[in-house]
Parts: C-alpha cells; sequence; structure tokens
C-alpha cells in the first residue's frame, strides 16, 4: 500500500549558518515553514522530521513534539541511514526527501513530481542533481522521491562518505541498477539561489517571504517573477557558493 511520506531532513549543527532551521522567518522557525508548506501537498500523505541523536538537536525536538510534527532521531553523520531508519519506521513508500534550508519549497511541484513518479514507474525521481551536473530549477525548490526499495539498496551498498551523507548519490549515480528520471524546468532557472546557508541566504528568503505578506499559499513561479520585478533580491546572496556532490563533513571522513 503506498505511503507517500515526505522526511525533512534537520540539524543545528549546519557548517555556515548554525542553527540556521531554528531561525525566524515571519515569526516562526524555517523548520515550520518547510514542514507547512509541504503539509500544502496533496500527494503526501504524512511528514516527518529527520534529525540527529546529538544533543544539539534536542531544540529540534521539542519544537516538532510542540508542533504535532512526528520526528526520527538517528546518526549525525550518516544521512542515508537516518532516512533509511525514518522510512523503515514509518512505512513510508515512496520517500520525498526535503530539507529544512528550502522554505520556498513549493506543494504544487511535490504534487507533480509525485504523480509523475508513479505514473512512469521509476525508482528515483528528482528536479535537481548537484554539480557536476546541470539543473535547470532554483536552488532551494529541491526534491527527490525514490521507491523504499531503492532507498534500502542504497542503504545496503553505499560506502563513499558522500553518498551516506547525501543519502541518494548511490541511486542516481548507478544508473545501471536503477530506473532514474531528471525533471527540467520548462527554461534554466538553474543559476537562482532561494536556498539556506549563508546569512546573506537568510536576508533574501526573508525579503522574500515578507513580500508575500507572510503567506504560505505562493508559488515558485510567484517568486520567480518577484525576482525578475526586483532584481536587487537576488543581488543578496549572489556570491554564496553552492555544495557540490562530494562536499562532506569533515567527521565524515575521520570516522573509523
Amino acid at each position: 500500500m503506498p505511503n507517500p511520506t515526505a522526511i525533512i531532513q534537520a540539524r543545528m549543527a549546519s557548517s555556515r549558518l548554525p542553527g540556521k532551521v531554528m531561525k525566524e522567518i515571519c515569526g516562526k522557525p524555517m523548520l515550520a515553514w518547510v514542514a507547512d508548506r509541504a503539509r500544502q501537498a496533496k500527494a503526501i500523505d504524512s511528514i516527518l522530521v529527520a534529525t540527529t541523536l546529538d544533543p544539539s538537536d534536542d531544540v529540534i525536538a521539542s519544537f516538532c513534539a510542540l508542533s504535532g510534527i512526528p520526528i526520527f532521531r538517528g546518526d549525525p553523520l550518516d544521512v542515508l541511514d537516518r532516512y533509511y531508519q525514518a522510512a523503515l519506521r514509518n512505512n513510508a513508500d515512496p520517500v520525498i526527501r526535503l530539507t529544512a534550508d528550502c522554505p520556498l519549497i513549493d506543494p504544487s511541484l511535490i504534487d507533480s513530481m509525485v504523480g509523475m513518479f508513479s505514473e512512469m514507474n521509476v525508482d528515483f525521481i528528482a528536479n535537481r542533481l548537484p554539480p557536476p551536473f546541470q539543473r535547470t530549477y532554483p536552488i532551494g525548490l529541491d526534491i527527490e522521491i525514490c521507491s523504499f526499495q531503492a532507498l534500502a539498496s542504497a542503504w545496503q551498498l553505499a560506502k563513499e562518505p558522500f553518498e551516506r551523507e547525501h543519502v541518494m548519490p548511490y541511486i542516481y549515480t548507478h544508473k545501471d541498477q536503477f530506473n532514474i528520471h531528471v525533471v527540467n524546468a520548462e527554461r534554466d532557472y538553474g543559476n537562482l539561489r532561494w536556498t539556506v546557508d549563508t546569512p546573506q541566504d537568510l536576508e533574501f528568503i526573508k525579503k522574500v517571504i515578507e513580500h508575500m505578506h507572510c503567506r504560505l499559499d505562493f508559488s515558485w513561479h510567484d517568486v520567480l517573477k518577484l525576482v525578475q520585478d526586483h532584481p536587487e533580491l537576488s543581488k543578496i546572496n549572489a556570491g554564496t557558493r553552492h555544495k557540490t556532490l562530494h562536499d562532506v563533513d569533515d567527521r565524515m571522513t575521520d570516522k573509523d
């Protein structure tokens, strides 16, 4: 029985902006924006937050408890294991991977991609792959969907640190083993940066959501029109470098 479940990856120990997932935007934490926007997706049966067992993430657990958001706590560095264990315990299938630093995530885009995943009968579908792959959707609308079976295979077979930390690379770099599909936007907007890794990113997101009068019901096309009408907004975080496929937490490579 299908159980489309959005698992939101969240932790406090961000290298470039510690505590970013609990930074306030229009009076509520960024994590709440991601969860509330994901909840608007009609194709999702449930959402949960996957955080770590590190004491620094107790604040995330407390927030989720107060907000009625199911939570799973797992390995701080092996995020693939964290996703697998969360999915296993919640009978998630397919698994929709979201991250807590993307508060502009679009519920209608989630719906569209879950529909395509089902209709195309693939193992994995995404609207972006990290550099060096090309992307056409703005950074910050990132959605990856896989079957539980594919996730379980990756969990069992992935050995490289970047495969464990970034969850899905084993799947999309082993095209001989999995049926994958990448969704492209109608035009190339891959240079637009709508995610939060730095203080400048956070400032940009705050201004965008304030322009939307702190509403939840805006689409990514509304944001696109906003930044096209106000090009000065995109200059706020234009100098931020996006992480690549092989960027990993130093602690991951130091593990015994």
